[in-house]
């Protein structure tokens, strides 16, 4: 902080130049962050979050299996849509709490993503699908098309869940990548006022 003091004793508190810098640095840090995208990366875990709650719908109405017990669809579904909304605030708002929150709440969507392909994969694997047993009028039975019908809303679950795997990952990274210098500058929200501020000394007569 630099203070000058005129003839008439007035006290002026100028711009301290070094908060100014590090303000500016911390403007870059902020404008690093936000080339990343997390608004876009947000809004594309909304969607998919979305997409894998509404999709999941039919496997209620077929053989239960441990996807359904287990609510796999409904539990990932909220992490996702829970992890785009914090990275959409973290592109409007970026300050160092945020920043953590959006690294944390992404670090646990990709691990339940990990989980959820895990109990995707083993519940394919484990209900395969039933053979077709011709009918009236030379159909299979309605097994084999409920099985079908299951794996394939499985199968596009699945695929929804790699690419959240996936977004979350890049998003852990560009966080990450960020943290430790942009943390340097996180204290800076207070910083010097930016034009000099004049304190006349109290009349002594």
């Amino acid at each position: 902080m630099a203070v000058a003091v005129s003839r008439d004793l007035t006290v002026q508190v100028l711009e301290d130049v070094n908060a100014a810098k590090l303000t500016d640095r911390q403007q870059a840090l902020r404008n690093a962050i936000q080339r990343g995208e997390p608004k876009c990366l947000g809004v594309s875990q909304v969607m998919l979050g979305l997409m894998v709650m509404s999709y999941s719908i039919p496997l209620h109405f077929t053989e239960v299996t441990e996807v359904v017990r287990l609510g796999v669809p409904w539990w990932s579904g909220l992490t996702f849509i829970t992890a785009g909304v914090v990275a959409i605030i973290l592109d409007k708002n970026c300050t160092m709490k945020i920043l953590w929150v959006c690294l944390i709440v992404s670090v646990v969507s990709t691990g339940l993503s990990v989980i959820a392909v895990i109990i995707y994969s083993v519940d394919m694997d484990k209900n395969p699908e039933a053979p077709c047993i011709k009918m009236v009028y030379d159909q299979c039975n309605e097994d084999h098309y409920a099985s079908r019908v299951s794996r394939g809303v499985k199968s596009s679950l699945l695929l929804f869940t790699l690419a959240q795997t996936v977004i979350s990952a890049v998003l852990c990274f560009l966080l990450f990548k960020q943290r430790r210098s942009f943390g340097q500058y996180s204290s800076l929200n207070s910083a010097a006022p930016s034009s000099p501020t004049t304190l006349i000394p109290p009349d002594m007569d």
